[in-house]
């Protein structure tokens, strides 16, 4: 048990709950959906079951009704055995849902969450762009006003369930002021198609025929990544796409302002992820250096090994403070901005170390696909790009710290 001032003994329920599922149902087809690439439908289904899909929402919405505490041990837990279906918890939950329950009106959020916090469709979220990446302000996608509806026309690049997702927020300028920058942008909800049309009728998941799909909206081709390889990501492409004015996310020219909101909250759930990707390589080494011989003796009972096991449980152990009291922070509805930000900055690149040191503690072994720390080091190198790179995360931290006209200044 993983003790802590800030969980009950529901909280830790529902870590074995998650634990034993993930070890049962994820850990054994997770190499091979790695290798191959391939959306891990079943078990999404069987983590849509379980309310995992829909862990933070009221029970009125089809969610789960569990606190927000609950959803970062759960994407901790589910990316402790694989980062892929973690983010695909994530980002569905975080970026796909909560600007529609955060931001929606009550008929938006009656029309499409119980959609998504049921599992039955996917969602994403449609932020950056060819040109706008760390610089969201930047968008370049446009939204042009024709009385009852919008035609908008633009691209989004790297975007989590591109091609399975159903129900998308994507953001696009309504000010064609290029001066305004962050100003004068507004999201709009787009719906289109799953790609795995067939294997989602099939499960009975993923797809839902009564919802009316907006017209000049598609994905383009999977992204073959360096990790997370069972998450699907792709392009979306919005070509005289017709939004009708109902889709309007929140009010007109409030979009950059809300994303930000977003992203504040997906950064602890990155966060989670990244911790969950230590622990469960250093779960790894602690087992395999206890089992494996060199000189008469398992090499665990060597210093060097010994400093390095020490040092990754230390930082894992900082690391889990700043997740849940971040996590803490925004449950109780107090000011978290920094603090997702130095979680999600310290993780993250706590995560790439730990794997690192993982893979180094395997020796050979460690470089082979027969061990679960390649895959663990590969995965771990986006949690320190997605959501917001590193960089930024400092940035973040700095402004709050200094005030924004400051650092702006130098």
């Amino acid at each position: 048990m993983i003790d802590s001032p800030y969980l009950t003994p529901e909280h830790h329920q529902l870590r074995e709950v998650v634990r034993d599922f993930a070890e049962r149902e994820i850990k054994p087809v997770a190499r091979e959906h790695d290798l191959t690439a391939t959306f891990p439908w079943k078990t999404v289904k069987r983590m849509a079951e379980l309310g995992f899909l829909g862990a933070p929402w009221p029970e009125e919405l089809g969610g789960a009704g569990m606190d927000y505490l609950s959803y970062i041990i759960l994407i901790e837990e589910l990316a402790r055995v694989d980062a892929s279906h973690a983010i695909t918890v994530s980002a569905h939950t975080t970026l796909g849902t909560s600007p529609i329950v955060n931001f929606g009106t009550e008929e938006q959020k009656r029309r499409f969450v119980p959609l998504l916090a049921s599992g039955k469709v996917l969602g994403g979220f449609g932020l950056t762009e060819p040109g706008a990446g760390s610089d969201a302000g930047a968008t370049r996608t446009v939204a042009e006003d024709r009385g009852d509806h919008y035609v908008i026309n633009g691209s989004k690049v790297f975007i989590t369930h591109g091609g399975v997702g159903e129900i998308f927020v994507i953001t696009a300028r309504t000010e064609l002021d290029g001066e305004s920058r962050g100003r004068g942008i507004t999201s709009f909800i787009v719906t289109k198609d799953t790609c795995d049309l067939e294997i989602a009728q099939a499960l009975g998941i993923g797809h839902a025929a009564e919802l009316p799909k907006t017209p000049g909206f598609r994905a383009g081709k999977k992204e073959d990544k360096l990790g997370w390889r069972a998450s699907d990501t792709r392009a979306l492409y919005l070509e005289n796409a017709i939004v009708p004015k109902e889709n309007v996310l929140g009010e007109v020219g409030q979009g950059f302002v809300n994303f930000l909101k977003t992203l504040d909250s997906g950064r602890i759930g990155i966060a989670a992820l990244a911790l969950g990707i230590a622990q469960g390589a250093l779960e790894e080494c602690l087992a395999y250096t206890c089992q494996r011989r060199q000189f008469g003796r398992p090499i665990a009972s060597f210093q060097g090994v010994h400093f390095a096991l020490a040092d990754m449980a230390t930082e894992i152990e900082a690391g889990r403070h700043l997740v849940y009291h971040a996590a803490w922070l925004k449950q109780t509805g107090r000011p978290f901005k920094k603090e997702a930000a130095m979680a999600k900055l310290f993780t993250s690149e706590l995560a790439m170390r730990a794997a690192i040191k993982a893979v180094q503690l395997h020796g050979g072994y460690g470089y082979t696909t027969e061990y679960p720390v390649e895959r663990m080091m590969r995965d771990a190198k986006i949690c320190e790009i997605g959501e917001g790179t590193s960089e930024i995360q400092r940035l973040v931290i700095a402004r709050e710290l200094l005030g924004e006209e400051i650092v702006q200044a130098a």
